[in-house]
């Protein structure tokens, strides 16, 4: 399995103090270094080019806003300062321009491509409505920029993990059910409509319960996948609706398991973390297709739904 990135989802209008963190060229060029290696503050300088004062001024900056990490070592003659930075990609969000709200019900749309958070095994990989995106079978690839487009991911073991505002904290309603709609099949070389998988949910850490998927569906092409995608390639999915609520959590109505909401402690997050996959040790482990936009059947991504009242 590959090692989880470290991924920032910033909304600049909740992350002021990061975007101000960023609004520097000088910044710009210092998180450039440390992304590819650590270095104190005389290593920077002299590698930018820049005064020793001038580092560590914006060092301090990149600090505050969260995006660098310094330690104190012991060196040759005294103490250093190591600098390094803490996230190996920053992706700007305005989480509002896909939100629907109502008074009893908001509905967040996320792309399947924006997960903060990853760890696959091969086979796996991503495309979008237009090609591959990467290189197929290599966990890396789910780091590449473009799966920001992506319509379709895959991978056999392991999960993906997004992140959705918890908007339930700005409403002055009491949360009642918590929703996530998402195409999924299993997936396996070729297709197979008898292909078990064991489909796990995680909300906040916890784990909610498993959906076994029947198979890996090729009989027809899905109704939004491109053409350029071959027949012999996972089509489409079903469409699932994982709930939670005070009675528990269930899919499609049926009941999978005792969580409820108040096992997700709701009220002590910022945010409302959804991680799907399949348990290394899962009774059937026949992998996973997540469809988005432009692939499968239905025209959505992953849609997170908090009913109020």
């Amino acid at each position: 399995m590959n090692s989880s990135p470290k991924i920032l989802v910033i909304d600049p209008r909740e992350d002021p103090e990061v975007v101000l963190g960023l609004a520097s060229e000088v910044r710009i060029k210092i998180l450039g270094l440390l992304h590819r290696k650590s270095a104190n503050i005389n290593e920077i300088a002299e590698e930018l080019s820049l005064p020793q004062s001038t580092v560590a001024t914006n060092v301090a900056a990149l600090e505050k806003a969260g995006l660098v990490q310094s330690e104190i070592v012991k060196a040759k003659k005294g103490n250093q300062k190591i600098c390094r930075a803490i996230y190996e990609e920053l992706v700007i969000r305005f989480a509002e321009d896909d939100k629907r709200v109502r008074d009893d019900l908001i509905e967040v749309e996320m792309p399947i491509g924006l997960f903060t958070s990853y760890e696959v095994s091969a086979p796996c990989g991503l495309c979008s409505s237009e090609g591959i995106i990467g290189y197929l079978d290599v966990p890396d690839s789910f780091l590449n920029p473009d799966r920001m487009k992506a319509g379709l991911l895959w991978f056999e073991r392991g999960w993906i993990e997004y992140k959705f505002p918890n908007n339930s904290l700005y409403k002055d309603k009491p949360i009642r059910k918590l929703e996530l709609s998402v195409e999924l099949s299993s997936e396996t070389p070729g297709t197979d409509k008898n292909w078990l998988s064991d489909i796990t949910l995680w909300l906040n850490s916890i784990e909610v319960g498993h959906w076994t998927s029947p198979g890996d569906f090729g009989d027809k092409r899905g109704k939004l996948t491109p053409e350029w995608w071959k027949l012999e390639g996972s089509q489409y999915g079903l469409l699932k609706n994982w709930s939670v609520s005070d009675e528990g959590s269930f899919v499609d109505g049926v009941r999978i398991s005792d969580v409820n909401l108040s096992d997700l402690s709701l009220a002590d997050h910022h945010s409302i973390k959804v991680m799907i996959g399949v348990k290394q040790e899962a009774e059937h482990v026949g992998g996973i297709n997540i469809f988005g936009r432009g692939f499968g059947n239905y025209d959505q991504a992953l849609v997170l739904r908090l009913y109020f009242g």
